[in-house]
């Protein structure tokens, strides 16, 4: 006897499919961010056309076709917003297969010259967003630590009394990492109480197969993936002038910033968890803004004028 296959629910129009997922997504920025490539899905495709039908290769050339000429940061932020969908039909039993499956993100160059501006950082974290990226995305910055790292935290890792937590460095080294007042501050609604299981949680329950290491067990959800995190870093960092940035970025602009600022090499060394000069070296250079207003402030001329 053959395997008996569940059929999707047929009949679900795409547009009213594509308006029910952006409707789940609580950030406007991110809302704004995802529309774009799935408004073009329902205007290439047809608003009545069934979300059901959604083939690979029909998607996949399509998607190619108006986003294979784009940055790999842009394909990379348009394909998120296409998956997110894909896996929010497929939960509603919507569509079977994968029409992203033959889509693979690009691998982005990372451009260590690049670190964000503190008007930019300002602007990042003043964003409308969830509460659980504004914890991470302000965490990562007052830390330094990298992203991954502060995604593996557990809740029994952190020391809210004392504004810092411990984390597994490269290596496996256990490293404490201390935050400043914005996260101390956004911390606690995140947690809710909860006393066990990851800080950083999915929006959904994890899928079986997930460790149990992984998962809340008090709501079931997983920890929050760093592929993922990474996705709605992009999104919301794409309508930036220079965007969209990294996670990596960010955590480079605080050494930036703090370096500017006058911390030690020991103390950036510390921060970063860097074990040598020359690793550290590439991140903690003074930004262009900062030479600029550094050659002004010490400019012979300008001083005699004053």
């Amino acid at each position: 006897m053959g395997q008996v296959r569940a059929l999707p629910v047929r009949g679900v129009r795409l547009k009213d499919a594509v308006d029910q997922y952006l409707s789940t997504i609580p950030s406007v920025n991110t809302r704004r961010g995802y529309a774009v490539a799935l408004n073009q899905l329902v205007r290439d495709f047809g608003a009545d056309s069934d979300v059901g039908l959604l083939e690979a290769e029909r998607v996949g050339g399509w998607f190619t076709f108006k986003w294979g000429g784009s940055s790999a940061q842009t394909f990379n932020v348009r394909l998120a917003s296409l998956r997110g969908a894909c896996e929010y039909w497929r939960a509603q039993e919507w569509l079977l297969g994968d029409p992203v499956v033959r889509l693979v993100p690009r691998r982005v160059a990372p451009d260590h010259s690049r670190a964000m501006t503190r008007d930019e950082v300002t602007g990042l974290l003043a964003q409308d967003v969830p509460l659980r990226e504004r914890v991470l995305w302000t965490m990562l910055y007052e830390t330094a630590a990298r992203a991954d790292e502060l995604l593996l935290l557990d809740i029994p890792d952190l020391d809210t009394a004392n504004r810092c937590g411990t984390v597994t460095r490269k290596g496996g080294a256990r490293d404490v990492v201390a935050w400043q007042t914005g996260t101390a501050r956004l911390l606690p609604r995140l947690l809710a109480g909860r006393k066990k299981g990851p800080v950083f949680l999915t929006d959904r329950k994890a899928k079986p197969g997930v460790a149990v290491d992984d998962i809340d067990p008090s709501t079931l959800r997983g920890r929050l993936s760093y592929r993922r995190a990474l996705e709605l870093f992009e999104t919301h960092t794409a309508d930036f002038t220079r965007g969209p940035f990294t996670l990596h970025q960010l955590r480079h602009s605080r050494l930036t910033h703090a370096a500017e600022d006058g911390a030690s090499t020991p103390m950036l060394m510390r921060m970063s968890g860097h074990t040598s000069v020359r690793s550290l070296a590439r991140y903690a250079n003074p930004s262009a803004e900062s030479l600029m207003r550094w050659q002004a402030q010490t400019d012979p001329a300008a001083r005699r004028r004053r």
